[in-house]
């Protein structure tokens, strides 16, 4: 690891992630050794001792599948991870081997995923009706999983996923390297001064006034969150709506554009931002502090978290991370969690990242 995390030692306290699961989420063994586990939607799931044939609709669950070199277990993709996810297609290539789960409008298809013959599915909260319906329609369990913008829950996720696929050192293995990895970036990012954070507003999903409530890689990153004190929208998900007004009374100093797109399919852009008259006095418009910055894609990457956390680290405290080269460390990074070189840079001539996430 770069010669920071060296210098800094092995902060390992990771005070913003819980080290250990949440009692709601928290396995347990039943009878015949089955694994039960509440969801992200409170519904209480059974899931078979032993799963050879898995179907995820939920991308950040299929990512983490692969990460956890269990790939081999799924029967199908989503139509998302297939046709839009370019990430994806760079760290695991054999998906285009892999039946279509889903339509363009998220819709399933019964007799598709009946014949695919799963052990289990896993889908989005934010998806609740289908869930349900898919464990009622085809009887195999349905556990509906998201992180929504949380280090814990992410981590949750891992361990989760490393007892059921039967990858428990390597979710394990994975788990302390995200630890780590955040916890030296946490610690240096610390200051002593509360008031010289800066505060940040985050503008996602296509518009200037969606928002997120919970977004982690900030505030480990030595930033303030505005919306953390928000509610999102509804359960399962981590967005919310706000006024134009309301960003101009907060004030923020820095702004961030979600930019985990190429520049051709931008709603929102730095540009743009920086011209709207209606944010003439805001802070960070009047001192060009607007950025792009990774985000949500189709919820979460493993990898791309600790790659954005370090960059806006970089973004928020330029001097005291003037000697990391996020390339560098990205390529690093998701060569640790996916086993595949030059992985960061791939994406980046995607991208066209390069422009903003520069060393």
């Amino acid at each position: 690891m770069h010669a920071l995390l060296r210098k800094i030692g092995p902060f390992l306290a990771f005070s913003l992630v819980a080290t250990s699961l949440s009692p709601s989420f928290v396995p347990w063994l039943g009878a015949q050794d089955r694994l039960v586990v509440t969801d992200r939607l409170s519904r209480t799931v059974t899931i078979p001792g032993r799963v050879e044939r898995v179907l995820s609709l939920q991308s950040e669950i299929t990512r983490l599948i692969v990460a956890l070199g269990a790939s081999d277990k799924l029967v199908g993709i989503d139509y998302f991870l297939r046709t839009n996810d370019r990430l994806f297609r760079i760290i695991y290539p054999e998906q285009a081997r892999l039946p279509l789960a889903s339509m363009a409008d998220y819709n399933v298809n019964i007799e598709t995923l009946t014949r695919l013959n799963p052990d289990i599915i896993f889908g989005a909260p934010e998806d609740r009706k289908v869930c349900e319906s898919l464990q009622e329609k085809i009887r195999v369990p349905v556990v509906a999983l998201a992180s929504t913008g949380r280090f814990d829950w992410l981590l949750e996720e891992i361990k989760l996923l490393g007892d059921v696929l039967d990858r428990k050192e390597k979710a394990a293995e994975l788990m302390v390297y995200f630890k780590q990895t955040i916890g030296w970036i946490q610690s240096a990012a610390l200051d002593e001064s509360p008031g010289k954070k800066p505060r940040v507003y985050l503008a996602f999903y296509g518009a200037l006034n969606r928002t997120v409530v919970n977004y982690e890689p900030v505030n480990a990153a030595g930033g303030i969150n505005l919306a953390k004190d928000l509610l999102p929208a509804s359960l399962g998900v981590d967005k919310t709506v706000v006024d134009v007004e309301q960003i101009i009374k907060w004030n923020p100093d820095i702004i961030l554009i979600h930019g985990n797109y190429p520049p051709r399919e931008r709603i929102v852009t730095v540009e743009n931002v920086l011209r709207d008259p209606r944010l003439a006095s805001v802070a960070a418009v009047k001192n060009k502090k607007v950025h792009y910055t990774f985000g949500f894609w189709n919820w979460w990457d493993a990898g791309q978290v600790l790659v954005e956390t370090l960059y806006l680290a970089k973004l928020f405290y330029p001097e005291k991370f003037a000697a990391i080269k996020i390339a560098r460390e990205g390529n690093k990074i998701f060569k640790k969690i996916y086993g595949v070189d030059s992985v960061y840079s791939s994406l980046c001539d995607l991208l066209k990242c390069g422009d903003w996430a520069h060393d």
